[in-house]
């Protein structure tokens, strides 16, 4: 673990959850750190955690801690030294967790390999390099799988005409390996043809998807960025 990157590093024998703060607390908390976190900044949650007397605040997917009074701030993660646990990465997992049911599958690509028992789904940018490599150099790797695209066109304009070549393309998936294995594009999508490019982009939003890409797994886990085959088949085998 690389301590170094770290604001803060605790020893602690303690995991349990954290506890809803005292509302007194709470509101000293909101009042004395919310106006520093920048314009239109919200904090979304305070609860008391188990060690050295802080404060997680929560701000949509992302954690930052206090003292009581609301006048430090730290930003960084906790280590449990004994078991050499990520206990902020964990927390992080588990606000970011969504019900994979509750997905818009019918707005994404859908392709089956093999028996596709394995469900996963895929924010991806077509014109992110990181995403062409992990379908060049991951996806190609993975069997039994079934893999839902969702086009999430942040980078740029282009993105948009892309992903609406794409989804209005005779055979759309086709086109989507073609563009993003082999760099052929499809051809210009007919007037009339109506892609979910908005919808899509809303969701991502919604889900807080700041790159791409981004791989939701069937347990409502996410890895917010390219992993290897190997990392791939040991999520899979993770999930219950």
């Amino acid at each position: 673990m690389k301590f170094i990157k770290t604001g803060l590093v605790l020893a602690s024998a303690l995991l349990m959850s954290c506890a809803g703060a005292d509302n007194g607390v709470e509101a000293t908390i909101r009042k004395n750190v919310e106006p520093k976190l920048g314009d239109n900044v919200k904090i979304d949650s305070v609860r008391e955690t188990p060690y050295a007397g802080l404060y997680e605040i929560r701000i949509g997917s992302e954690i930052r801690y206090t003292d009581k009074t609301g006048t430090y701030l730290f930003a960084g993660h906790i280590f449990n030294l004994k078991t050499k646990e990520d206990v902020t990465q964990a927390r992080i997992d588990d606000i970011s967790r969504i019900k994979f049911s509750d997905l818009p599958l019918e707005l994404a690509l859908k392709t089956v390999k093999g028996n596709g028992k394995r469900v996963v789904a895929i924010f991806e940018d077509p014109n992110c390099g990181y995403c062409k490599k992990f379908r060049q150099q991951t996806l190609s790797k993975v069997d039994n799988v079934t893999v839902y695209t969702f086009m999430y066109n942040i980078l740029s304009p282009d993105s948009t005409v892309k992903s609406r070549n794409i989804w209005c393309a005779a055979d759309r998936n086709r086109a989507w390996d073609d563009w993003m294995l082999s760099g052929k594009q499809a051809p210009a999508a007919p007037a009339g043809c109506t892609a979910p490019n908005d919808k899509v982009l809303a969701l991502g939003n919604k889900l807080g998807l700041q790159g791409t890409p981004a791989i939701f797994f069937a347990d409502g886990s996410r890895i917010p960025g390219a992993i290897d085959a190997a990392a791939m088949e040991e999520k899979f085998a993770s999930i219950k």
